[in-house]
């Protein structure tokens, strides 16, 4: 199985009965980017971006630019700009340090997220700086994982609107749909197979998202 789990993971999985979904998970990550995921990574605004420092120590940041400011390369890798920041260069000088990366693409209006696992290198020139104004270097990015998550709990427009699947005062909460779609059968609990059963499931093309979960 994939490298993706360690102990402390298996630990986790077992206690809460998960091991089998987490493994059909990691069967399904992507080592490329398939085309709905790049339409994804190039029409957003904004991303989050974790390094670590020489010390392992981690730390995530804000990125933001116009829309396409992160573009998917013909070679398959990710580039995306750096701009006049407050001088402390943690992250640049983290991906110097240690390459490995990790992005989080969010969509707040339509609940998604997309996290991208890689190895990262900065480039003060590059051939596409200029294609970004203002732009001091270039950021390019191999991805190792891309993983497709839940968005069940993204609050919308912009964190205004919570996430209706957050559990009520009583705990209830929506059924999740990703968990009825038919690439997970034979990978869930008892419990959510239970209501697999109970509410049908669907294929990947006719996955609804999560903003009409069941109860």
């Amino acid at each position: 199985m994939s490298d993706l789990y360690g102990p402390s993971h298996r630990r986790l999985q077992d206690q809460h009965g998960t091991r089998r979904l987490a493994d059909r998970l990691a069967e399904l990550a992507y080592t490329d980017v398939p085309p709905t995921e790049r339409a994804f990574i190039e029409g957003a605004s904004m991303f989050f971006l974790a390094t670590v420092d020489q010390l392992g120590r981690p730390t995530v940041s804000y990125k933001g630019g116009p829309r396409g400011f992160v573009r998917v390369l013909d070679d398959g890798s990710l580039a995306f700009p750096t701009y006049d920041g407050n001088g402390m260069f943690l992250s640049l000088g983290n991906i110097q340090a240690d390459p490995r990366i990790g992005m989080l693409f969010i969509d707040f209006e339509r609940p998604r997220r997309l996290r991208v696992q890689g190895v990262a290198t900065m480039r003060d020139e590059d051939p596409l700086l200029a294609s970004y104004p203002g732009a001091r270097s270039i950021v390019r990015v191999v991805p190792e994982r891309l993983f497709l998550n839940c968005g069940r709990y993204i609050h919308r427009s912009n964190g205004t609107v919570p996430s209706p699947h957050l559990p009520d005062q009583h705990g209830r909460q929506p059924f999740p749909n990703w968990k009825r779609v038919d690439v997970f059968e034979g990978a869930l609990s008892p419990g959510d197979a239970e209501q697999v059963a109970r509410l049908g499931s669907f294929t990947a093309d006719d996955y609804p998202g999560e903003d009409d979960g069941q109860p």
